[in-house]
């Protein structure tokens, strides 16, 4: 019996347990780096202990990407199973991971490896990778796998509201003249993921005028669309996100919907409060 083509992808995507299960998908962790500690990504810490020590620390963690060892590592343990694998991994513009995954690739042998920059993070990487591990699942072979991924990069759109750009601001993330702006004028800013970089989209007072305004440009996105695949994230705003699902549930029939949480690698970046939409059309 043939062996099936492995998907793996990085902790940043933090697909809900119950489709990773389902898809059989394999995620390698990123680190939050707090003083002397290091912890993986969703697995020594959670978005719950994380955020909660967030905003009571007054030391700011930082984060960094998987050894290439790391990679190898696991790399070798899907050897023994798969005939290959399909490594979606966090924008390059963002993270070094897709590096690490690359110098891990060269240390194989026998082992086909396919590594594929989303340009994205958060589930809307996660709505790639859920794509490409039902390919797999179906018993294609690597290229098809990842052509699976591939072909949803463009397609994605990637929008989100933070309380303040104090987070992205001090990660390097987004430039500092934009950051001041919205900090002298109170400004929530409506952000958008476009190329693989994290760009400004609006600025809006409030926070529920943000996210009307994110919720504006999916109506308009989503004008005369179907099959419409959506997934509303954030971090311990789960309120806000319910409430973003429900108004796009009451526009459009949705083919597929998901709310998720964000990493606290993402949570480092973003800070709490954060509520986001990453969808796509087929």
């Amino acid at each position: 019996m043939d062996k099936k083509i492995a998907v793996l992808t990085d902790s940043t995507a933090y697909i809900p347990q119950d489709l990773i299960k389902k898809y059989d998908i394999h995620v390698i962790p990123l680190l939050v780096n707090w003083g002397e500690e290091s912890y993986l990504d969703n697995v020594e810490i959670t978005p719950e202990i994380f955020y909660e020590r967030l905003t009571a620390d007054s030391v700011l963690p930082t984060t960094s990407q998987p050894s290439a060892g790391a990679f190898k590592e696991i790399f070798d343990e899907l050897s023994g199973a798969y005939d290959g694998v399909v490594a979606v991994l966090l924008s390059s513009h963002l993270s070094g991971t897709v590096d690490s995954a690359i110098t891990a690739k060269e240390m194989m042998s026998g082992f086909k490896v396919e590594i594929v920059d989303s340009e994205l993070t958060t589930m809307a990487l996660g709505l790639m990778v859920i794509e490409a591990a039902k390919v797999a699942q179906s018993g294609c072979g690597i290229s098809e796998v990842a052509e699976a991924a591939k072909k949803l990069i463009g397609k994605m759109r990637v929008m989100f509201v933070v309380d303040t750009l104090e987070f992205l601001h001090k990660g390097g993330r987004i430039g500092g003249a934009k950051r001041l702006m919205g900090s002298m004028l109170a400004m929530k800013p409506l952000l958008e993921l476009k190329d693989g970089r994290i760009t400004p989209l609006d600025s809006v007072r409030t926070k529920k005028k943000a996210i009307q305004t994110m919720l504006g440009h999916f109506y308009e996105d989503a004008n005369d669309k179907s099959n419409i695949h959506l997934t509303v994230y954030h971090g311990v705003a789960g309120e806000d996100a319910e409430y973003v699902l429900s108004q796009a549930k009451e526009k459009f029939a949705l083919e597929s919907s998901i709310i998720a949480k964000l990493s606290p690698v993402i949570g480092v970046h973003t800070g709490p409060g954060t509520v986001g939409m990453a969808y796509y059309f087929d």
